[in-house]
């Protein structure tokens, strides 16, 4: 165990700094068949009296997509929202194009882009800012890699790394790098083209690994001592995790849930395909120094790696361009792998940059290869790989031309792909290039060591396996398919589509794949169980749900989109996809089309794209550190402690705004008329009334009077029953502390009964507590003015808003004035309505209905009035000839509980707020016989009771 003493010269850092302190920084990551769900919770303490500045930034992965960002500061909670992103001006592009050459040197990893945000913390309080995002991880080598980048820019009190990654397969190679400081480690590279068993490294300190076939845990926790040996900078590094899974043999896995499916395609131990391959490299004089001698080394090891049967060939350009041989590709013999040397040794960077007529004497040299060989086009595959360290300087230097240019001479035989290398090159250009013809680029960093990634990015293409790949599946079953043909195949990748299957109930999918490879054409076809298919994707779900750690921030989300994770997969492919197809959209309605699609999709997902904008709302501090009073809208009568909390959650013409960009992800400066007509529909429906907001909910309730509702689906009955208790009893309804750990207790509040009742009173549920007792304890208070939250850090949400947030295993999601949907674990759910009035009668109170809406997570040993019900079986019997007023309803019936008769009567009540009505058994003198006990033993003495049933389970 590592000593938690904190030496003297790390106290006196602590103590000195003047910005808020980051007390935790906590990164929670599910990856669920290779799609990567990551939670990011940071808490900073602001010391001082006055007010300060906090800065929230984390580097993300530049392929993934954030799908939330939160803040609580001052115990009021500022959601964000994801909108269109508003064309930007021609007049205001100097300025974004200047705050991306300051980011460049914030966020130095090629791969990753900086999440930034700024925000007033007032005098000695917090502030909690909580991002999310999401990414489908790419196979590049036969490996996956996931990328923590930890860089807080100081030491962090609390700081912990949970990576879980359930798959379908089987786990067959799991590692964890130490920490990567240095550019040329971020890649991986063979030079066999098959991965190697590296060397065996020492784990990042207090890394912690468990595994089992599917199922992997790590988790990393410096304390503050381990974090100060490491750097005392506060930039730890990358945290990084590679791990691969089994492959399946023919057409690959196929996952099934919720109306989508995703397959992955990845063969092995297929024979290699022989490639024709024309290497076209910049020497102009930017490429002076250390550019042009990593490049020559990474030529070099790559002129080795070319197999007997591929063809080759180099052109260089500058000013001028070169041919090594004039109008042909050679084969790979020693006598031209030692020439091949030379001429690259030989290359001197001079002149300018023309790129145009490089890439005409490239695909002239393929081109004549393929129509002039015999039998050259047969069975091989066919690219350029390019390489530049700028722009187009000599001869056509206008972007939509040289693109013209390059498809006019490529003319769909071959592929390129393109390398940019430094911060001068013009990577739009490069990427279009690549994208319009069936290649892929990569960019390397003015300071990454060029020659490791050039090299590894050759390996992840210098083994093709499979060429003209297509993957069919039958019409009438599925709709909107993922892209599912494809050039070409390489050695260590992964081919990933997803669709939306039109007809849920089909029993069978039918899938067919066609690819050529280096002998023959091949055809691999089966047919898919698609419910065997549903069950086993359903069974890892709950494995991944599972995983999650209770209490930790995003164990709760982490279980939601494994839920959804099959669709979410396909919105992020096809979110993908459009803005490729946008990128090489020929003419402007081609590209509106595919900007429309691309930013409705982004906006169904609550992705932020290079199409829209994470605008969110900032706090009001005023210069003696303390929140300011914002004048709330009109809303009915509350606290004033109430409005002010409110009202943190409007968006006025006062309020600051600001807005991200993808580019960039900082913020600047929202614009007037922020608020169009499709965000004012949006917010209005939010905040200014009362979000309606669609949730499923079982019967089984307590509302109104209150009235229980049990749905006994084992029996298929639904049975109710009236408490008649006294103003001020708090009534035990659902107790499970051994298992899950959860209790829910409510608290009854009196009223006058209406004129003409035959009740002298009636009593409502006033205040409603759910706690979750372990790993550590949390609650949640609701009333119907205000949701209380404990959990990491204690929260004071009002009803009136529309907001969502997790803290210490709890998560709450408010409808504004409707409902509160509180969820533990990913596999409990509550749902408590607020039944408000604008203008009471003497005889109306506020009050909550209880609903349970999902009863996964309680086990078979679950009490209280209603947890007594979730796992039980009744019987109904009928009593004969005791109806002597010929009306069903009032026939008298004994339900069967537990060896206990029951007598019943048919009954109608009205739920969901009156919006539905059920048919019950009803059973009078509360509830006695149908439940254990007498009702005197459900009052408990306080609302955070957690006292155990006094007479065991409920099982017989």
């Amino acid at each position: 165990m590592s000593p938690r003493r904190v030496p003297r010269h790390v106290k006196n850092m602590l103590t000195k700094e003047n910005k808020p302190h980051i007390q935790e920084l906590s990164v929670q990551t599910t990856i669920i068949s290779r799609y990567a769900f990551t939670a990011v919770s940071c808490v900073l303490l602001n010391r001082h009296a006055a007010a300060a500045e906090g800065v929230f930034q984390f580097q993300i992965p530049k392929t993934a997509y954030v799908s939330n960002f939160t803040m609580i500061i001052g115990g009021r909670v500022y959601p964000s929202e994801v909108r269109p992103k508003e064309k930007v001006k021609p007049e205001n592009r100097g300025e974004a194009k200047h705050k991306n050459k300051e980011e460049g040197e914030l966020s130095s990893e090629a791969e990753m882009e900086l999440f930034r945000m700024a925000a007033s913390i007032p005098g000695r309080n917090r502030g909690v800012f909580i991002l999310t995002y999401e990414e489908l991880l790419q196979r590049r080598l036969g490996r996956y890699e996931y990328v923590t980048s930890l860089r807080p820019l100081q030491l962090v009190s609390r700081l912990r790394v949970d990576v879980t990654i359930v798959d379908h397969s089987t786990v067959t190679y799991l590692e964890v790098l130490p920490l990567r400081n240095g550019k040329s480690n971020g890649v991986v590279t063979s030079g066999s083209n098959k991965p190697k068993t590296p060397i065996k490294a020492a784990l990042p300190v207090s890394t912690v690994i468990k595994q089992n076939s599917t199922f992997c845990t790590i988790s990393f926790s410096p304390n503050i001592v381990q974090q100060a040996k490491i750097t005392t900078t506060g930039i730890l590094g990358e945290f990084v995790v590679r791990y691969d899974v089994e492959r399946e043999l023919g057409i690959g896995d196929i996952q099934v849930l919720n109306g989508h499916f995703v397959h992955y395609f990845a063969p092995k131990d297929l024979p290699v395909v022989p490639k024709n391959v024309v290497f076209v490299i910049d020497t102009s004089a930017s490429m002076l120094g250390t550019k042009m001698k990593q490049t020559k080394d990474a030529l070099f090891t790559i002129l080795g790696d070319l197999r007997p049967s591929d063809r080759f060939n180099f052109v260089s350009f500058s000013n001028r361009i070169k041919e090594w041989k004039p109008k042909q590709l050679v084969p790979v013999t020693p006598l031209n792998v030692r020439d091949a040397k030379k001429f690259i040794y030989g290359l001197h960077p001079t002149g300018g940059t023309n790129i145009n007529t490089a890439m005409q004497t490239g695909s002239a040299l393929l081109t004549n290869h393929l129509n002039t060989v015999p039998n050259a086009n047969h069975n091989s595959v066919s690219l350029i790989i390019f390489l530049t360290d700028g722009r187009p300087t000599v001869g056509e230097r206008r972007s939509p031309n040289i693109l013209g240019n390059t498809r006019a001479a490529v003319d769909e035989q071959f592929c390129v792909f393109t390398i940019g290398i430094g911060n001068d090159v013009d990577y739009r250009l490069l990427e279009r290039m690549a994208l319009e013809n069936c290649g892929m680029t990569r960019r390397i960093h003015e300071d990454s060591d060029a020659s490791a990634m050039l090299k590894g990015f050759y390996d992840e293409i210098g083994t093709p396996l499979l060429s003209d790949i297509r993957v069919n599946y039958p019409e009438d079953l599925v709709q909107y398919v993922t892209q599912h043909s494809f050039s070409n195949y390489f050695n260590g990748s992964e081919i990933v589509i997803a669709g939306k299957l039109t007809n849920q109930s089909a029993e069978s999918l039918h899938v067919q794949v066609t690819a050529s490879n280096s002998d023959k054409s091949i055809v691999l076809e089966t047919n898919v169980a698609l419910r065997q298919r549903e069950a086993e994707t359903e069974q890892h779900v709950k494995e991944a749900a599972g995983g999650a750690r209770p209490g930790d921030i995003g164990a709760e989300k982490a279980w939601s989109v494994a839920e959804d994770f099959v669709e979410r997969v396909w919105g992020f492919l096809s979110v993908k996809e459009r803005l490729r197809s946008r990128l090489k959209s020929q003419t402007s309605s081609e590209r509106e089309e595919h900007t429309q699609q691309a930013t409705n999709l982004s906006l169904a997902y609550h992705f932020l794209t290079p199409l829209t904008s994470l605008v969110v709302e900032k706090p009001h501090v005023l210069a003696d550190g303390t929140m300011a009073q914002v004048t709330p809208t009109p809303t009915t009568a509350t606290t004033q402690t109430d409005k002010e909390a409110a009202s943190a959650n409007e968006l006025s013409d006062e309020t600051e705004m600001e807005e991200y960009t993808a580019q960039n992800l900082h913020f600047k400066k929202d614009q007037p008329g922020v608020q169009s007509s499709e965000v004012t529909k949006t917010k209005g429906e939010a905040v200014k009334r009362p979000l309606k907001k669609s949730v499923t909910i079982s019967k089984t309730s307590a509302d109104g009077d209150p009235h229980f509702v049990v749905e006994i689906p084992l029996s298929k009955l639904t049975v109710c029953f009236n408490i008649n208790g006294e103003p001020g009893h708090i009534l035990r309804m659902v107790t499970d502390q051994k298992h899950s750990g959860v209790t829910v207790n409510g608290k009854l509040i009196g009223a006058p009964p209406p004129p003409g009742s035959h009740k002298q009173q009636r009593t409502y549920f006033s205040t409603i507590t759910i706690v979750v007792d372990g790993p550590r304890r949390a609650y949640i208070e609701v009333t119907p003015k205000k949701v209380i939250l404990d959990g990491h850090d204690r929260l004071v949400l009002p009803c009136d808003s529309t907001v969502s947030v997790e803290s210490g295993g709890l998560a709450v999601a408010i409808a504004g004035k409707s409902n509160v949907t509180v969820t533990v674990g990913g596999t409990i759910s509550f749902v408590i309505l607020i039944h408000q009035y604008k203008n009471p009668a003497p005889y109306q109170r506020d009050h909550l209905g209880f609903y349970i809406s999902n009863s996964k997570g309680l086990s078979h040993d679950s009490h209280g009035l209603l947890g007594q019900f979730l796992h039980e079986e009744v019987g109904l019997a009928s009593l004969p000839g005791n109806n002597t007023t010929g009306d069903n309803s009032t026939r008298s019936h004994i339900l069967k509980v537990k060896g206990r008769s029951v007598p019943v009567v048919q009954k109608t009540r009205r739920i969901y707020g009156g919006r539905q009505t059920v048919n019950c058994w009803f059973a009078r003198n509360n509830a006695a016989k149908l439940i254990d006990g007498t009702y005197e033993d459900y009052v408990v003495s306080h609302l955070f009771d957690l006292g155990n049933w006094p007479h065991g389970s409920n099982k017989t």
